[in-house]
């Protein structure tokens, strides 16, 4: 009982920390996409995501999501979670943390590749840019992790953005989701309508490059995602 009574004062006098600290929930989102891809070499496959994020003070982020996909006759697990901190709150430069898990734990492949991405980005009104390093464990088949590190990057403009419409161009090699070699990189037309104050919906069109060393092979993609996003 005493040691009850001990956690519970613990707890109370915790609240009360973090009320004194005057934390204020500034953006809260939650959103599902569907994903659907065609490429050279796996010919059709998809994934089912959700996710969402929380917002402090308008200087601290929070976000994850889970992606579950289907890849020829296996399937794919993709797990995220990212933080973020915005030293200077009138300036949209980020420094970002991000968690990566993609795994195949299939027969047919048995892949399981963990990511870690520190990364800081400018997401400016009508452009941004994000860089960092890939630090990449990869493991085949139950053999000992193999690590790689490489660059990746992410840089969008946008050509309308208003309270009603947004329409972008973006050109990555990474997302929340998707973390990928130097050479695989994207170009993708994406939208937002904004059918009310928190509703919205979100399609991207995105053509791939998914070799190894820039245009050096023919493994091209095209892959169309749509869903909702609500923030309140």
């Amino acid at each position: 009982m005493k040691r009850f009574i001990l956690a519970l004062t613990v707890f109370f006098l915790c609240l009360r920390g973090i009320h004194a600290l005057d934390v204020e929930i500034t953006d809260k989102e939650l959103g599902s996409d569907f994903r659907a891809e065609y490429n050279h070499s796996l010919i059709f496959c998809g994934d089912f995501l959700t996710f969402g994020g929380i917002e402090l003070n308008k200087r601290y982020a929070a976000n994850g999501g889970l992606a579950l996909g289907w890849l020829e006759d296996d399937f794919e697990i993709v797990v995220f979670s990212s933080l973020r901190v915005r030293p200077l709150i009138n300036i949209p430069l980020d420094i970002n943390l991000s968690y990566n898990y993609n795994g195949l734990p299939g027969e047919a492949y048995d892949i399981h590749t963990h990511s870690l991405l520190p990364y800081v980005s400018f997401n400016g009104r009508w452009g941004g840019i994000a860089a960092g390093i890939n630090l990449r464990f990869t493991n085949f088949f139950g053999e000992k992790p193999v690590f790689e590190s490489m660059l990746s990057f992410s840089a969008y403009v946008n050509f309308i953005n208003n309270e009603k419409l947004r329409i972008s161009i973006r050109c990555a090699n990474f997302d929340d989701f998707f973390i990928k070699n130097m050479g695989a990189y994207s170009l993708s037309l994406d939208s937002v309508i904004r059918i009310t104050g928190q509703w919205s919906i979100v399609n991207d069109l995105e053509f791939m490059q998914t070799g190894g060393t820039g245009l050096s092979t023919v493994f091209y993609g095209i892959a169309y995602r749509g869903g909702v996003r609500y923030t309140w």
